[in-house]
């Protein structure tokens, strides 16, 4: 088969490349190796019937591509309520209030996002190993290191602090990032924009090599071979790199794909018969200090009282080893202590494990784990001269985000385009 581009992975990077390359009159062709669309965004249905995200789900005001896009699509946005109280377990040293230790939080992160990424005295410093430097009280400093390891899904020992420094002023809202979601799911939006596709969305479809000479591309699957002028790998950089590419990859480009480890992420879906924290003055927001890691937040649509909760970087390794019914009597005993004994007593549980999924490696983001790597995402945005990467980690904006990738995708195909222009 022969098409213009061949796109590699169906995620909103993937999907929004082949848009944007549609949109310029540009044919192309995206292998997904999963049977649907999304990636790191997908839904299920609980067992009460209910449609809901499973993976990626939120936006905000300040991310204006995804906002744009779902509006685009008539999409439903349901505002998150986060009224009352936010409960931390355990308690700091000023309690269970959330909004006192939250602005000392955000100074340390303020502190380190000060600092210049390139800086000599940080070199080889992981992000826990400076906290430990840093003159906090011990629960802010542990606030801190909670929310990073629940965001990047990564233990904060093995997270570069100049890397950490890099993303966070990419990640410029002002605004909550869980300011919305979307009442027909995330997921729904992803397949909006695989629709448009039709023929050219081929599912099913796992790459094992990546041919690439001054002729072209060729991307070959069990099925056969898709050949191209061009290539817009759109997998997170760890699957990108189970690719056979042939010829080899250059030196630098092989170091850059090697750097990246997977997050470790587990998603729980909880419904209940009411939202039973609100009649106590709670929003349902938990912060756990200890272990870390561990954030969950009001989910409702409507009537329909939820929580959902994020098990992060290496707690979710562990959590994941004691077994279905383990990890959901951890996680009930969790918000037992938090929220009362009404939140052991959910009507319906969904749980997404992505701490080992076969198709991204993981959840949410990748995230370099080399504390010199600091050429690694400029290296891999410079691809090769028929082969452009194009995950949301590499995004100028939100990286590791759907707004990212999105912001990916986009300049990808750009990227696309101007060597298409150059070969005619």
């Amino acid at each position: 088969m022969r098409t213009r581009v061949v796109i590699i992975g169906a995620g909103f990077s993937g999907l929004s490349a082949a848009n944007a390359l549609l949109d310029a009159g540009v044919d192309c062709v995206v292998l997904e190796a999963r049977d649907r669309v999304g990636g790191r965004v997908e839904s299920q249905v609980n067992g009460l019937g209910e449609r809901i995200d499973t993976g990626g789900q939120y936006l905000c005001d300040d991310m204006p591509e995804i906002m744009a896009l779902a509006r685009a699509h008539g999409k439903t946005f349901v505002r998150g309520d986060y009224r009352g109280r936010a409960v931390i377990q355990p308690p700091g040293a000023t309690g269970t209030d959330l909004d006192e230790l939250y602005p000392r939080v955000m100074a340390i992160r303020d502190r380190a996002s000060a600092i210049d990424p390139s800086d000599p005295a940080i070199a080889g410093l992981s992000v826990r190993a400076w906290v430990e430097t840093q003159p906090d009280l011990a629960d802010a400093k542990a606030g801190f290191l909670s929310s990073i390891e629940g965001l990047w899904c990564r233990p904060t020992d093995t997270l570069p602090l100049w890397y950490l420094i890099c993303n966070d002023r990419r990640i410029t809202n002002e605004v909550g990032e869980l300011q919305y979601s979307l009442a027909e799911t995330m997921h729904s939006l992803a397949e909006d924009l695989g629709r448009r596709l039709g023929a050219r969305l081929r599912l099913g479809q796992a790459v094992r090599t990546l041919g690439h000479d001054q002729a072209g591309v060729t991307a070959v699957t069990a099925d056969g071979e898709v050949r191209a002028e061009q290539a817009i790998v759109a997998v997170p950089p760890a699957m990108a790199r189970r690719i056979s590419f042939e010829p080899r990859l250059p030196a630098d480009v092989s170091r850059a794909l090697a750097v990246w480890v997977p997050g470790t992420v587990i998603k729980v879906s909880l419904r209940y018969e009411k939202a039973f924290w609100r009649e106590q003055g709670m929003s349902g927001t938990l912060f756990s200090l200890d272990p870390p890691g561990i954030y969950a937040c009001d989910a409702s649509r409507g009537e329909r009282a939820a929580l959902v909760v994020f098990v992060g970087g290496q707690l979710a390794v562990d959590w994941r080893a004691l077994g279905d019914e383990g990890l959901r009597a951890a996680i009930l005993a969790k918000l037992t202590t938090a929220l009362g004994l009404e939140a052991g007593n959910p009507i319906g549980v969904l749980v997404r494990d992505w701490t080992d999924d076969p198709w991204s490696g993981g959840g949410y983001s990748d995230t370099i784990a080399d504390l010199a790597a600091y050429d690694a995402e400029d290296v891999l945005r410079r691809g090769l001269s028929r082969v452009a990467f194009a995950p949301s980690e590499l995004s100028l904006s939100y990286p590791g985000y759907i707004e990212g990738a999105i912001v990916s995708g986009r300049a990808a195909a750009a990227r696309v385009l101007s060597a298409l222009e150059n070969l005619a």
